[in-house]
């Protein structure tokens, strides 16, 4: 049932960036019909990313759709996560998109704007079911006005920390706070330690914390008309903490960081804590190895007292082709894939913490998939509404937000000078 290209030697994709998809879409989009007739024998292609492991989960799940709907037949193809988005740009460029598609939500925006998704909005309710999404669940699939994608699981920003440093080091674990006290939290753990390891790493070389830090301000990276939400003042504001907490010395150095490449500091057991989206726990096991059972999974420093500075992001979501000639086929795949028992059963946590709660309460979650799915419920005073979809072009200002932090902390750069290039190369992405 699946076939899979071998990896390419090298892609030169990076992750994000922007696609050249205008004036792809071209053709009538099919009429939308909210019905289903399960005796007609339809084809529907099936993309998705991911590894051996998830192609044969993905196996089992159209195995069980077909026990439930046999006269649709799924072709399914998978590739890595680069080649996946090498391919779709190729199909976009010739007018051949899968009918169901994998989606990230980096590229919704690009995708929709280009007429390239299937509105899914007369289907919501009638073939996609929508009792077991929460409503601020359906709403990070909608760009401007409509519905093109759902989100098969969910994820959060948050902070794991690392038992057995904190124990060897004689430091509890961050009981919470200001930015402030998470840097002397940090600098604690760095002074017991006795230089073996640190508390964490700068964390303003990170986009997404200088976003919670605009959100609790009333405010956000940018909006949906791709203004941005702050200017150079905040921005050099926000650069300028990390300079003083990196002269303290109580964060890992940029060298030392590049020496432990390809891991994080974290996953190398050299920092203690590590603020990130919270799906990332079971990389950060498997790589720390044996010896590490268990990791902390604790809330990010506050910014303002009661802000909804937080919120649900999707680990990746499905959608339809806007060219499928079955779109009501295609949606009973979505709903299977996204909504039914038999995929919580077979997927797990693959995907992420199924965002259905239908699928979540079949799902045998392990401990530390438990741990995940009772963070995110710990934190649910601090969620508010997800941000607009990512602009066109997010990719590329994420990545050069990282490589100017990076030329901070090695100290090559002043923050001045990286916030001037910083809005230089903002405004060139948005406007060039």
């Amino acid at each position: 049932m699946f076939s899979r290209k071998r990896a390419l030697a090298t892609v030169a994709i990076a992750t994000g960036a922007a696609l050249t998809l205008a004036g792809c879409a071209g053709g009538e989009t099919p009429a939308a019909d909210a019905t289903f007739d399960p005796d007609e024998k339809v084809t529907l292609n099936l993309a998705f990313w991911g590894n051996d492991v998830r192609a044969q989960l993905y196996n089992e799940a159209i195995a069980a759709f077909n026990e439930e709907y046999p006269n649709i037949t799924v072709n399914a193809t998978f590739l890595t996560f680069p080649e996946f988005w090498e391919k779709r740009q190729t199909e976009a460029a010739g007018g051949g998109l899968p009918d169901v598609m994998q989606f990230d939500y980096s590229y919704l925006r690009q995708y929709s704007e280009n007429n390239l998704l299937l509105d899914l909005d007369p289907y919501l309710g009638e073939i996609i079911e929508t009792d077991a999404l929460p409503q601020n669940i359906l709403d990070i699939g909608v760009v401007g006005d409509t519905t093109y994608g759902i989100a098969t699981s969910t994820n959060a920003w948050g902070m794991f920390t690392n038992p057995k440093l904190l124990e060897q080091a004689g430091v509890e674990d961050f009981a919470g706070g200001s930015w402030d006290d998470y840097s002397e939290w940090m600098a604690s753990v760095t002074d017991a330690s006795g230089g073996a390891y640190w508390g964490g790493t700068d964390y303003t070389g990170r986009i997404q914390n200088f976003e919670l830090q605009l959100r609790a301000e009333g405010s956000q990276l940018f909006d949906e008309d791709g203004e941005p939400g702050f200017d150079e003042e905040r921005l050099t504001q926000f650069w300028e903490d990390g300079a003083e907490l990196r002269e303290s010395g109580a964060v890992i150095g940029q060298q030392r960081l590049e020496e432990a490449l390809p891991l994080s500091g974290f996953d190398a057991a050299l920092t203690a804590s590590e603020l990130t989206w919270d799906n990332f726990g079971g990389g950060y096991l498997g790589n720390l190895g044996e010896g590490y059972t268990e990791l902390g999974l604790v809330a990010p420093p506050v910014t303002k007292e009661g802000a909804k500075d937080l919120y649900l992001k999707p680990s990746m979501l499905h959608t339809i082709s806007a060219k499928t000639e079955h779109p009501a086929a295609a949606a009973t795949l979505v709903n299977f894939l996204v909504n039914s028992p038999q995929s919580g059963e077979i997927f797990g946590t693959n995907r992420g913490l199924p965002a259905s709660q239908t699928a979540l309460d079949a799902a045998d979650l392990d401990p530390l998939s438990q741990q995940v799915k009772e963070y995110e419920e710990s934190i649910a005073d601090r969620l508010g509404d997800a941000p607009p979809v990512p602009i066109v072009g997010y990719g590329t200002i994420e990545e050069e937000f990282r490589k100017l932090g990076t030329e901070l902390a090695f100290g090559t750069i002043t923050v001045d000078e990286a916030v001037e290039r910083f809005f230089s190369q903002m405004d060139i992405t948005l406007n060039g």
